[in-house]
């Protein structure tokens, strides 16, 4: 039987608000409860507004409620994140981010070299970042090539969609469905042999994500690590993170709550992309996450009938951003029919046609990255299990 709102709400009612009168319901306090339905059950998530000034004291309600909502019979998991408000004049308090006690994050004001440790992601050995400082430059069609190049080295791989706003997964791999879960952990869905989760196996395709950061944030951070993703046995080598474009949120919560092996950055060879793009570089940087290269994405336009090549957005803008940073530049990708057709079909280049040109170019960037990745190995995050 379906789990509906008004039960949601009804469990709700019996958490008492701060003031210890009334209830978190009856105070406003509660956003509309977004609910999906699987196999294993309901998944339900909503947020707390809380007042700025309070946001830390009232991280034990969050649980509360969590506790509340999970009692529902059908209730397979619960997601609550606490949305702080301040009143005119206030100044800006940012709610608690939603990590482990023993791993502050990291500080935008932090000097490269002096980041603290984090604790990594269950069963991952490396997680690293594939990002763009704007969008509509390919970078979820580079991430999930890149994972398939990667596998095609001999590692287990898995991707990450941290774009809570705009995923790109279920599209780019064919898949559909809901991913099952065991208790609080959710099972990753399969797609070519990689590990794959996103929040759009979650909603409906052209369902609106509606939500404020710290909603974003508490969904993004669910994923990282309430997702089985490996094991003892049988861990994952890397992890790829499919990037939200931008500075935003997702970025900083990756580059804080997790370490980081590297990101790799995708631009256009335009000018506009490329501002956009070292601005996302240089977050990364002073957050000390290595940068472990550049791609040219849309590098050149092949005409499928002639074979000749015409350069829309220029040519050669993501390379000399990279010597100009000093940064290694991973590759170029051309803008061609075939790499667009499979990518909106489901079948990616790299798993559709491995022996094909553009396969080989995105093989040729995944061995560069696990090369950087190799010669870091020493100083990397060990796997952990818990």
């Amino acid at each position: 039987m379906a789990v509906s709102k008004s039960e949601v709400q009804q469990a709700l009612s019996g958490v008492r608000a701060p003031d210890g009168d009334s209830n978190i319901v009856d105070l406003g306090m509660v956003s509309e409860p977004f609910i999906t339905e699987g196999d294993g059950g309901a998944k339900i998530m909503f947020s707390l507004t809380v007042p700025a000034q309070l946001a830390k004291t009232l991280e034990p309600l969050r649980g509360q409620a969590e506790k509340a909502v999970m009692a529902i019979e059908g209730v397979a998991s619960v997601m609550v994140a606490l949305t702080a408000e301040r009143k005119a004049g206030e100044g800006v308090v940012t709610p608690p981010p939603i990590a482990p006690k023993s791993a502050p994050p990291r500080s935008l004001s932090e000097p490269a070299g002096q980041a603290t440790t984090q604790p990594g992601i269950p069963g991952v050995r490396q997680i690293i970042a594939v990002a763009s400082g704007k969008g509509g430059v390919g970078k979820s069609t580079t991430s999930i090539n890149l994972a398939l190049g990667l596998q095609k080295l001999g590692l287990k791989v898995g991707v990450l969609d941290a774009d809570i706003y705009g995923p790109s997964m279920p599209r780019l791999l064919g898949l559909t469905g809901k991913p099952t879960t065991q208790g609080r952990i959710l099972q990753p869905m399969n797609g070519y042999g990689l590990k794959v989760m996103s929040i759009g196996f979650l909603v409906e395709e052209d369902t609106p994500m509606i939500w404020r950061g710290p909603m974003v944030i508490s969904a993004l951070t669910q994923m990282m690590r309430e997702v089985a993703w490996g094991n003892e046995d049988d861990p994952l080598d890397v992890l790829v993170v499919d990037m939200p474009p931008g500075t935003g949120d997702a970025q900083l919560t990756m580059a804080q709550q997790v370490p980081l092996a590297g990101a790799v950055i995708v631009s256009t060879p335009q000018d506009l992309s490329l501002i956009d793009a070292r601005k996302g570089l240089n977050m990364f940087r002073k957050v000390s996450v290595p940068i472990l290269g550049i791609v040219e994405n849309m590098s050149t336009f092949i005409c499928p009938k002639c074979g000749e090549q015409t350069d829309i957005f220029g040519h050669g803008g993501a390379k000399a951003e990279a010597e100009k940073l000093g940064v290694t530049f991973l590759g170029e990708v051309p803008l061609h029919i075939d790499i667009r057709k499979n990518s909106d079909g489901g079948t990616p280049i790299v798993a559709s046609e491995p022996d094909g040109a553009h396969a080989e170019i995105y093989s040729a960037i995944a061995a560069e990255v696990w090369g950087k990745l190799s010669e870091a190995k020493s100083d990397g995050p060990a796997i952990v299990f818990d």
